[in-house]
């Protein structure tokens, strides 16, 4: 099956490799491939579209998890009215949120801990590979609450997702055993369902934050690192803006990655200076 969907406001490069989802590949110069919740596509990124090719014809699914729900060009003009969100939103133009399944989501956050994605990738494939079903022959779905949740940390060695093991297998069993109820965390407001998943060893706010954006969509969470507390100290240490209400998380995303890639620019443009120096 195929379909188009327009670049005007999504830009997958940074979207699907900037650390919201881990199964994503860039398979050629403007080629994607992504698993999510056993379902596999290829993406060819066109000049003015986006081709997609899936074997499930399961469009909708698709639609749903590429946000094609939100108006990103009104939201992006609401954030205009900050200075420091406008050049954000210019930097990381076609940035957009993913919309992912709760248990996949929860795992990758908590493998995601003091990681780096390289690292967090690695880890996500091995487990996957080890524990998931095979979907469409050579690709492996994420595996199932109840699989992980029989598992002890021998069984998760060669992962060599270190203390994170632990948590893993927190997070399964809690799950399985109904401790901890995802599906019910559609309904709660984000400070419900932030405690709900604290109570998973290993959950903080910041991980807890990221599965209620990523995958409930939970837009007025405000996802905190070390990248988007610098942020908060230097541009906004009165508060954020009115402009962001109800889409805090989306703010956030842009911040990130504006900072983050600005500070690291400026890095390579010292050790240039410093190079040329000598």
């Amino acid at each position: 099956m195929e379909f188009l969907i327009k670049t005007d406001y999504f830009n997958p490069k940074l979207t699907l490799t900037g650390g919201q989802a881990f199964r994503w590949r860039q398979i050629e110069n403007n080629r994607y491939l992504g698993i999510a919740n056993n379902h596999v596509i290829e993406i060819q990124v066109n000049a003015d579209s986006i081709k997609l090719f899936t074997k499930d014809k399961n469009k909708t699914f698709w639609l749903e998890y590429f946000g094609t729900n939100i108006d990103y060009k009104q939201v992006i003009q609401d954030f205009s009215a900050d200075k420091t969100l406008r050049e954000a939103c210019l930097y990381a133009h076609g940035l957009r949120l993913l919309k992912q399944e709760p248990f996949e989501t929860l795992i990758s956050f908590i493998i995601s801990q003091n990681n780096n994605i390289k690292r967090i990738t690695g880890i996500i494939d091995r487990l996957c590979c080890n524990f998931g079903k095979k979907i469409y022959g050579e690709y492996y779905g994420f595996p199932s609450a109840e699989v992980l949740a029989s598992l002890d940390e021998t069984d998760l060695a060669p992962l060599r997702a270190g203390f994170r093991a632990k948590y893993i297998l927190d997070a399964a069993r809690k799950v399985y055993d109904g401790n901890v109820h995802l599906n019910s965390l559609y309904e709660m407001n984000a400070d419900n369902a932030r405690k709900e998943l604290m109570k998973i060893k290993g959950v903080g706010e910041k991980v807890a934050d990221c599965v209620l954006l990523f995958a409930y969509g939970k837009g007025d969470v405000f996802p905190k690192d070390v990248h988007i507390k610098r942020v908060l100290s230097e541009f906004y240490p009165d508060g954020l803006p009115d402009c962001i209400k109800g889409n805090e998380g989306l703010a956030q995303q842009y911040l990130f990655e504006y900072i983050r890639n600005r500070k690291q620019e400026e890095k390579n443009i010292c050790s240039v200076q410093n190079a040329g120096a000598d």
